[in-house]
């Protein structure tokens, strides 16, 4: 990470400095191929515009934090990325087909009704083995505007100390395609921006429920910040038909 204060110590604190993650957890291999399937996929059928990418981490842990209004969101995340990325996903999404394709490339299924054990554990993994996890910090798509946020950033950023890169997708619920109506136009432009990596703790190490509720609050105030910032640098707005 360029610039970015304690990123060494932060990985370390992540890493445990053994760089292995959890035995059968989500798949750096196939995350990457995830993200070659997405850079194909993403640039083949849309236009995206990516601001910031050299901001991401280029090694260790690292949490990025995406806002949410369509479900093209993370695959387009997953292909503009400079990383691989393991999102962070629900897991009514994995049914059928998808459901081996998704953890064949290193997503993670998540039960948004109560504390997902498993789920945790594999995101843990994934910024112990310092790797990217991919949250949408708003929990389910709304407004895309990071109004409302869950606890789990906050967790995951204060108990590892992975750096947090916000990412503003715009662009992606502007409009409705004629061929697939739940999808953007075919070669609809969608801009990705990334911000500036930041520290979710207050220093101290604290993971009281205290600690974690005030790191909401500043991540909250980061990511809202970001988004205005991506905005302006995009000269688009957040909106649902």
């Amino acid at each position: 990470m360029r610039g970015h204060p304690g990123r060494g110590e932060a990985s370390r604190r992540v890493s445990g400095g053994t760089g292995s993650g959890r035995t059968g957890g989500p798949s750096p291999r196939g995350a990457e191929v995830g993200r070659r399937i997405g850079v194909g996929l993403m640039n083949g059928l849309w236009r995206p515009r990516v601001l910031g990418a050299g901001k991401v981490p280029p090694t260790g842990a690292a949490i990025l934090a995406v806002n949410h209004s369509h479900m093209l969101d993370g695959p387009m995340v997953m292909g503009v990325s400079p990383r691989p990325t393991h999102f962070l996903i629900k897991k009514e999404a994995f049914v059928g087909p998808l459901d081996p394709f998704l953890r064949g490339i290193g997503q993670v299924a998540v039960d948004r009704a109560g504390t997902d054990r498993t789920a945790v554990t594999d995101a843990l993994g994934v910024l112990a083995a310092g790797g990217v996890l991919g949250i949408f910090p708003e929990g389910t798509r709304g407004e895309g505007d990071f109004a409302s946020l869950r606890a789990g950033l906050a967790y995951f950023a204060v108990r590892t100390g992975a750096p947090i890169v916000p990412v503003a997708v715009l662009g992606s619920a502007e409009r409705r395609g004629r061929l697939i109506s739940g999808l953007p136009p075919l070669r609809h432009r969608i801009d990705v921006v990334f911000g500036d990596p930041f520290d979710a703790g207050d220093g101290t190490g604290r993971r009281t429920r205290a600690a974690l509720d005030e790191a909401t609050a500043r991540i909250q105030e980061q990511l809202a910040a970001h988004l205005e910032k991506a905005r302006r640098l995009t000269g688009r707005r957040v909106t649902l038909e």
